[in-house]
């Protein structure tokens, strides 16, 4: 059950947003009682908590940090990234935006509970982009005159508002502009 409330407020949430989304609304959708919701998520802040570090931390580790860890370079694991998002946007043929960025936009001044959970996700993501550079610099494939933590930091603030501008446009085509400019991020 409480799988279920997660599934039904990560998409409440990411569709129409957190303060939007009602307890009454997820009670329904999900099919559960007050008892049983309030069971597994006392507050309404608790069950926007977990959907952060349960729904979203896992959407960026396997959208984002897993595939540019395994693949042979930084530079070409954030260019696939890039690109099989834009596909997938293309395909769907709408753009609901970057959960993390959706609820960074409207929970972080909101809350410092909210704010601190936001922030942790965004810093492993950079952390993850950085060490990797690292490595590469260490096995000779970048140049060491990339700055890992400023590579990080371009990639990810690229692609959040590369998704902002594509929500906005209901078009992903900034995303394949924006990949363009990594071949020359140093």
């Amino acid at each position: 059950m409480r799988q279920k409330v997660l599934d039904v407020a990560e998409e409440a949430f990411q569709a129409r947003g957190y303060n939007a989304t009602s307890l009454g609304d997820l009670m329904q959708a999900a099919g559960v009682s007050g008892g049983a919701l309030h069971h597994h998520f006392p507050t309404k802040k608790a069950l926007g908590l977990a959907v952060i570090n349960e729904r979203v931390a896992t959407a960026v580790a396997e959208t984002w940090i897993g595939p540019v860890e395994a693949a042979n370079t930084a530079r070409e694991g954030v260019r696939q990234v890039f690109v099989a998002v834009a596909g997938e946007l293309e395909q769907q043929g709408f753009v609901r935006g970057c959960p993390l960025n959706n609820l960074a936009h409207e929970l972080s001044l909101a809350d410092p509970e909210f704010r601190a959970a936001l922030a942790k996700i965004f810093d492993a993501w950079q952390q993850a982009i950085a060490e990797k550079i690292k490595r590469d610099q260490q096995s000779g494939v970048e140049d060491r005159q990339t700055n890992p933590e400023r590579f990080a930091a371009f990639t990810v603030a690229s692609y959040s508002g590369a998704m902002s501008m594509a929500k906005a446009a209901q078009n992903a085509g900034v995303l394949k502009l924006c990949m363009e400019g990594f071949e020359l991020m140093r």
